[in-house]
């Protein structure tokens, strides 16, 4: 589809506990899927990101770099967890509408939106879609403050949900229905060390 895609995620801190629950890990980058994976930067959580085209250095605050070349990711790699694909990065701002514009502005389209959360803290959400990887925003109902947005997390698709939960072990959550049908997801624990809040999802069943 055309529009800005995912292309690569900097994650701060060291690639050993993502070893440790079944990525491959290279020279500090892990190929999952389309996404490339770029461990050992400064500062907290998942700090920037790459996406194909061309626009400003800062996405609504998101630390961005632009590649307006087509972009073809490395030889894939097998790794022990099954991972294929990074099936959504989420987004969290404090101001769904401004960042809704401003990512509809370097030519993004929200495909959809929905309601999520609780009762006590609802959630607006809103999809991108241009590649491989979902973007989620997400965020209050209404404006809450002016801050910037931020990567917040990740989904990782698996193709064998005992093989990851071998490589992972305790630190997997029970798995559960996810809201595609026919598939399940599980979140990783605090336990396993990972600097961003981290889930595996089952792939989609083929028809």
């Amino acid at each position: 589809m055309p529009g800005p895609a995912v292309v690569a995620l900097d994650i701060a801190g060291p690639s050993e506990p993502w070893v440790a629950l079944g990525l491959t890990v290279a020279d500090g980058i892990a190929q999952v899927g389309a996404t490339t994976l770029r461990f050992g930067a400064e500062g907290d959580g998942i700090v920037g990101w790459s996406l194909s085209g061309v626009g400003e250095e800062a996405l609504d605050g998101v630390p961005t770099q632009w590649l307006p070349q087509p972009v073809l990711p490395s030889h894939p790699v097998d790794h022990p967890a099954t991972a294929v694909a990074v099936d959504h990065v989420v987004v969290a701002t404090p101001d769904p509408a401004r960042t809704f514009a401003a990512f509809e502005a370097v030519g993004m389209v929200l495909r959809r939106e929905a309601t999520g959360g609780s009762p006590e803290h609802p959630l607006r959400q809103g999809f991108f879609r241009h590649g491989e990887a979902v973007v989620e925003v997400v965020g209050p109902p209404e404006a809450d403050g002016d801050g910037p947005a931020r990567l917040w997390g990740l989904t990782l698709v698996v193709a064998d949900f005992d093989a990851a939960r071998r490589a992972s072990g305790d630190h997997l959550a029970p798995a559960k229905d996810a809201v595609q049908p026919g598939r399940r997801i599980a979140t990783l624990r605090r336990s396993a060390g990972l600097p961003v809040p981290v889930a595996l999802m089952s792939a989609a069943p083929v028809n």
